[in-house]
């Protein structure tokens, strides 16, 4: 089967439509590998659901720890929310390489998390939505190096090699509710409304 559009609209009725499984809150994941379009398809989502706020696993990352860095996240958003408190988290700067300003995460009806290992095995009970974007290899190297520059080559071919040991161990991909083109040869005409959704069977 093709990839059909879908209006962002739509799949936030459905999201906010369901109970939410962290706390209040109903948390979306956005996952997929480095460069697949996670944090686009994140803001257009987010703004659908009312302007929810995104997390960005980034700001917790780094180029030596791609996702041990979890416990941090957990510690100071998931379980807060859990518990029906606000979270509140210091952001990584990945230029300095140390800890940076922190950020309020207020109790909202949906909350976005946007990132490589976002809706990793961990946090699958507590996720309303896990959304998958899917994307060429090539188009995501191409895409980390326009951001990154190329000299950051070899730093990528040892990312991608980690992420992809990850989801095969995690197998995140089969868990998605959503599946996404991330780089569809017939993008829809108006793509900050609408995004290309790909048959869950073809996973």
């Amino acid at each position: 089967m093709e990839p059909r559009p879908e209006t962002y609209l739509a799949l936030a009725a459905r999201i906010l439509a369901e109970p939410p499984r962290c706390g209040p809150v109903r948390l979306v994941a956005v996952d997929g590998p480095g460069g697949a379009g996670k944090s686009t398809f994140a803001e257009h989502l987010a703004r659908a659901l009312g302007s929810a706020q995104i997390v960005h696993t980034d700001d917790f990352a780094s180029w030596d720890n791609q996702v041990g860095w979890w416990p941090r996240l957990e510690e100071q958003v998931l379980g807060p929310l859990e518990r029906g408190s606000a979270g509140r988290y210091q952001r990584y700067d990945w230029v300095r390489r140390e800890l940076a300003e922190w950020h309020d995460v207020p109790l909202a009806p949906a909350l976005v998390i946007e990132g490589v290992s976002s809706a990793r095995r961990a946090v699958a009970g507590r996720l309303t939505c896990a959304v998958w974007i899917e994307t060429g290899e090539t188009e995501r190297l191409r895409r980390g190096l326009v951001r990154d520059g190329e000299d950051a080559l070899p730093q990528w071919h040892v990312w991608m090699a980690e992420e992809d040991r990850h989801f095969a161990e995690d197998r995140t991909r089969d868990r998605a509710d959503v599946m996404v083109d991330g780089a569809p040869h017939d993008a829809p005409t108006d793509p900050a409304h609408t995004y290309m959704r790909l048959p869950l069977t073809e996973r």
